[in-house]
Formats: C-alpha cells, sequence, structure tokens
C-alpha cells in the first residue's frame, strides 16, 4: 500500500530544471533509499516529498491525499523531516529542542503531557542522546546536533520519517547506530544517502542522474556495475562478507 506518492514531479530555479518527471510510490513501512551524485536532486526531491517546496509540475499525494491540500500540522502529525543543513541559533537547551517535535499534537485541548515527556525521552535514548539532554544546543559538536535533529523528528511519532544524509558529521560508530535504529522504526522511512554500502541495506534504492529517476528496486538489481559507471562514473564490483555472507560494493576511479 503506498503511503506516499508523487507523479510528473518536477522543480526548477530559473531556467535551470533540478527534477524532471519523477513517478515514485512509496510503500507502507519499507525503507526507500535515495542515492545518486552531487547535485542528482536528492535533496529537492525529498523536499518536495515533505511539502517544503512546491513543485514546477505534478502532484505529491499523502496517505490518498494531495498534499497540497492538507495544513502543516495536519502533514507534521504524519510526516517528520531531518534535513541535511537544519540548524538554530536559538539560545535552547537539548530537551527542549527535542520537545519541538511534540509540537503538531498540542493544543488548547491537548497541552504538554507526561506522556510527551515521555515520548521526548524515548527519542533521546533512541539516538544514544540521553546523557546530552540538559546541555545547551550551542555546546553540541556537529555530530550531537545531528542526534538531536534526529530525536526532534522522532519525537512527532511520525508514520512517514524523510532524512537527508543523516549520517553526516557522525562518527563510524554512530553512523551504523543510527542507521540500524532508524531501519528497525515501525514507520516508513525515505533516506537520501551517499555511502552506498550503507544504501545496500534498504528494502529498495531510487537512483537519480541529472534530475531523473533512472532506476528503482532492490539494492543489488539496481547498483550493477553498468550502473554505478553510467551514474557514478566508478567502476565497482561486489564482495562476499566471509563474517555474514553479506554483499559489499569495492569502488574504484574509472
Amino acid at each position: 500500500m503506498s503511503v506516499l506518492s508523487c507523479s510528473g514531479l518536477g522543480f526548477k530555479v530559473r531556467d535551470a530544471q533540478l527534477l524532471h518527471g519523477i513517478d515514485l510510490q512509496v510503500q507502507a513501512g519499507e525503507t526507500l533509499g535515495i542515492v545518486g551524485p552531487n547535485g542528482s536532486g536528492k535533496s529537492t526531491l525529498l523536499k518536495l516529498l515533505a511539502g517544503l517546496r512546491a513543485p514546477a509540475s505534478g502532484e505529491v499525494h499523502l496517505g490518498g491525499k494531495r498534499l497540497r491540500s492538507l495544513s502543516r500540522r495536519v502533514i507534521a502529525q504524519q510526516l517528520a523531516v531531518v534535513e541535511q543543513q537544519a540548524d538554530t541559533d536559538d539560545a535552547i537547551g537539548v530537551f527542549d529542542a527535542v520537545a519541538l517535535g511534540r509540537t503538531p499534537w498540542l493544543s488548547a485541548l491537548s497541552p504538554w503531557s507526561r506522556e510527551d515527556e515521555a515520548i521526548v525521552h524515548q527519542a533521546l535514548h533512541d539516538v544514544d542522546a540521553t546523557h546530552l539532554r540538559q546541555r545547551a544546543w550551542r555546546s553540541l559538536s556537529g555530530g550531537e546536533r545531528q542526534r538531536v535533529h534526529i530525536a526532534r523528528a522522532l519525537a512527532q511519532r511520525p508514520q512517514i520519517l524523510l532524512l537527508d544524509e543523516p549520517t553526516n558529521h557522525l562518527d563510524i560508530q554512530h553512523q551504523l547506530t543510527i542507521l540500524k535504529g532508524v531501519q528497525a522504526l515501525p514507520v516508513t522511512t525515505l533516506i537520501a544517502l551517499h555511502d552506498l554500502n550503507q544504501a545496500l541495506t534498504c528494502d529498495r534504492l531510487a537512483v537519480l542522474d541529472h534530475g531523473r529517476l533512472v532506476a528503482l528496486g532492490k539494492p543489488l538489481e539496481v547498483l550493477t556495475p553498468q550502473r554505478l559507471q553510467d551514474t557514478f562514473g566508478v567502476q565497482g564490483h561486489y564482495l562476499t562478507d566471509p563474517f555474514d555472507g553479506a554483499q559489499i560494493l569495492r569502488l574504484r576511479s574509472s
């Protein structure tokens, strides 16, 4: 069942066409990776799917309804986004920053409750950031801020999670922990990634090239040697990890 989809999706800035006629259906519960070279349109596609930008052409549907017909509050109750360059200069603490994720669910009739507080604590735990909860935002490193951004998105309790290169600024331990944790969540996930070996763990991959969707399917089916050459300009072949039998990409320049 498709929970998020787009048809004929296009976007341009002035005369530059950044996306061309993207058709995509995201299935409930899957982890869909979005890969492609720099400038291929990964971040732009995520922003259009999240409603952060308006398409020049085409339509996005969330839960079967046109995205542009929904209020930001309704969208935020179903979909959370972690942008690549999200930041703030506000004098705010880590707990309060994560608590902002509960905003779509609060109102005069539904004020802050113990349940909201428990959700924030759980989100911090899920990204290994409980020890940061009393820290000031400004005191955090880049990697720590990234984990807090993800915690805020988790605090929204979304049905769909969109992440734009979430492992940027993270050390290898937290890269692996975050990716494993995100994929274990009972949500539908779209995740833009640079690391193709990390992308192999996704259920499906969408490959973008110069703003066009050039391949869609299971990772080993779409990241073929020919696709790696044509889209990424690299040579590649697969090796089998003797530890667990997993397939690993070995890449080298053409």
